[in-house]
């Protein structure tokens, strides 16, 4: 990754495309002001520094029946590295699990953020998955009632 030095075109560059991936390097090149072609070598800059982490395609979780989403904290039973290292490839294997997060300031070691079909699906989840592994100590889930904010954009 090459260094670069942002400058204001560059964050209007990022926030078009965080808010509107989609855009085509002509309709991103109006938006900020400049002509394809800079536009274009700006973008390429940006992914080859790595500012530009990937491209992706949100999908609606609704239309595919994965109306609950369930905010696991999970507490382990120690903390050595291969204990860690065991959690984290397990959880890296369910489709369930769109986050997870090594924590602090709780008494919980991962927060993980779940995405299921409903009440049913959520305790297959945890029953026959996530419990399964015999270094988890504690498991607490909260439910979403309703998402009030929902963004993949970070702040820029």
């Amino acid at each position: 990754m090459s260094e670069i030095t942002l400058d204001k075109i560059d964050f209007a560059i990022l926030s078009e495309l965080q808010q509107h991936g989609r855009l085509s390097n002509q309709e991103l090149a109006l938006k900020v002001n400049l002509s394809p072609s800079p536009c274009s070598r700006r973008v390429k800059a940006l992914e080859d520094a790595g500012y530009i982490a990937g491209y992706a395609t949100l999908l609606n979780a609704e239309h595919f029946n994965l109306a609950l989403t369930v905010y696991i904290q999970i507490r382990l039973e120690k903390h050595t590295s291969s204990i860690l290292n065991a959690f984290e490839a397990d959880i890296s294997r369910y489709d369930e699990v769109q986050e997870c997060s090594l924590i602090t300031g709780s008494e919980a070691d991962y927060y993980l953020k779940v995405l299921v079909k409903d009440m049913q699906d959520y305790k297959t989840f945890l029953l026959e998955k996530l419990t399964t592994n015999p270094h988890i100590a504690g498991v607490q889930s909260s439910f979403v009632l309703k998402k009030v904010k929902s963004s993949t954009a970070i702040p820029l």
